[in-house]
């Protein structure tokens, strides 16, 4: 389980996140939500133990997670950055054989079962097509979906998603989506960042909401949590809520502008 506790954080004196408290079970998704500027991408590094807590903590199983060794957080964690920095001229098989890395001994290559790993991951992003080409050449969604599989190759516990799927189609964000949800219920835990409303609600088990100050809002299931107020608060925009009539599922309908609802006003 990663807990944390009271946790500030601060860039140049200017707080970023500021008492953060919530945990995260295994074989759950936890989505992070919240506007632009409030701290979600410093709260996964923080998370990974790449940024140093200013106060409070974030414990993995007890052990806090800046003091992990990186080797040692990469059996744990598989991460899909927002921002990605991709091997110049890598063909893509190649790039997500990267994802193999920490089980090779040194001067070894990827292994028959390293190579059965990767050529699963790619067709579970529907990206098994893309394998022999060259990295610099695909799309931003392309990209998206082979950085994806490269986390699935690491094959670690727990993996986190910085907006993961921000550049997919509609056609391929659903798959994803239903990806991470099956994956979840095989024990996965799986972190996201995520600016999709519907879509974090219908797979998440619970939502942290932070407003635009870095701080927590709430944090809990997402019927509890993405409240209008809290939308409000967060966004600065009202929202209508509904179920879908056919799955049940949250829907957030932002109000059109001049201010008249396009729905029922349906309070979960």
């Amino acid at each position: 389980m990663i807990q944390v506790r009271n946790l500030d954080f601060s860039y140049h004196n200017q707080h970023v996140l500021q008492d953060i408290n919530f945990h995260v079970e295994p074989g759950t998704i936890v989505s992070i939500m919240g506007p632009n500027g409030s701290g979600k991408s410093t709260l996964l590094r923080l998370l990974r133990g790449r940024l140093k807590p200013e106060a409070g903590q974030v414990c993995w199983s007890g052990a806090e997670a800046y003091l992990l060794p990186r080797r040692e957080m990469a059996t744990r964690v598989a991460v899909v950055p927002q921002q990605m920095q991709q091997p110049f001229g890598f063909q893509v098989r190649e790039m997500v054989a990267m994802g193999r890395y920490i089980y090779q001994r040194a001067l070894a290559g990827p292994s028959r079962r390293d190579w059965a790993i990767v050529d699963q991951a790619l067709a579970d992003t529907d990206s098994s097509h893309l394998a022999r080409r060259c990295s610099a050449e695909l799309s931003g969604g392309e990209l998206q979906r082979v950085m994806l599989a490269r986390a699935l190759a690491q094959q670690a516990s727990v993996m986190m998603l910085d907006e993961a799927t921000s550049q997919l189609d509609m056609g391929h964000k659903r798959s994803i989506c239903m990806l991470l949800r099956d994956l979840c219920q095989q024990g996965k835990t799986i972190v996201q960042v995520s600016h999709d409303m519907n879509s974090a609600a219908e797979i998440s088990q619970q939502i942290l909401l932070l407003d635009p100050c870095g701080s927590q809002l709430g944090f809990g299931p997402p019927e509890d949590v993405l409240s209008n107020d809290h939308i409000q608060k967060a966004y600065g925009v009202e929202v209508d809520i509904e179920r879908h009539p056919r799955g049940g599922q949250l829907r957030f309908l932002p109000r059109p502008l001049g201010g008249a609802s396009i729905s029922p006003y349906i309070t979960p």
